[in-house]
C-alpha cells in the first residue's frame, strides 16, 4: 500500500458530522457525491464500503458495498440500485443491507448511530460474483489496495 492516505469528502457531510437527511432512509436514501483528493496515478478502480459501526446487535453492520468504479476524482451522488451500474463504468454493487444498492442510515428513532464510509483505491478490477458481500470484497482486494481513506458521520 502506498503511504499517502486517500483523502475524500462526501458533499454535505463533514467528518464526525450529522448525515444530511437526503442521504438517509428517512430522506431520499440517496448516496452522496464523493470528491476525491490525492488519488494515486496507479489507481485503476475504486471501492466503497459503508457500515453502521455502532449497531447494538451486530457491532458493525454493512449498509453498502460497491467496487470496480473507474478511478476518478468525483463519483456522482444518487447511484442507482442494481447489481451493475452502467452509468458508473459497470461498477458492481454487492449485497449490503440485504440489497444491491445504497442503504442510508435509519436507526430506530431516538437512537444515535455512527456510520463510516471507507474508500479504497485499487491497482486492478476485482472479479467477484455480483452477490458478493463485504467480507468477500475485503478478501479479494486485500493485495490490490494502494490507498485507503475513511469518513464517519452520525445519524439518529
Amino acid at each position: 500500500m502506498e503511504n499517502n492516505k486517500l483523502q475524500f469528502e462526501c458533499v454535505g457531510l463533514k467528518e464526525g458530522g450529522r448525515f444530511p437527511l437526503i442521504y438517509t432512509g428517512r430522506g431520499e436514501d440517496k448516496s452522496p457525491e464523493f470528491i476525491i483528493h490525492n488519488l494515486s496515478p496507479n489507481a485503476k478502480t475504486l471501492a466503497i464500503i459503508m457500515d453502521d459501526i455502532t449497531h447494538p446487535l451486530f457491532g458493525i453492520y454493512n449498509h453498502w458495498v460497491i467496487w470496480n468504479i473507474p478511478a476518478q476524482s468525483k463519483i456522482q451522488g444518487g447511484i442507482p440500485a442494481g447489481k451493475v451500474v452502467p452509468s458508473l463504468g459497470n461498477a458492481v454493487q454487492g449485497i449490503g443491507y440485504g440489497r444491491h444498492r445504497y442503504a442510508g442510515p435509519k436507526p430506530p428513532k431516538g437512537k444515535h448511530h455512527n456510520y463510516k464510509f471507507t474508500l479504497y483505491a485499487l491497482d486492478s478490477e476485482i472479479i467477484l460474483k455480483k452477490n458478493a458481500k463485504k467480507k468477500h470484497l475485503l478478501e479479494s482486494m486485500q493485495t490490490h489496495i494502494i490507498q485507503q481513506g475513511e469518513l464517519t458521520g452520525i445519524f439518529e
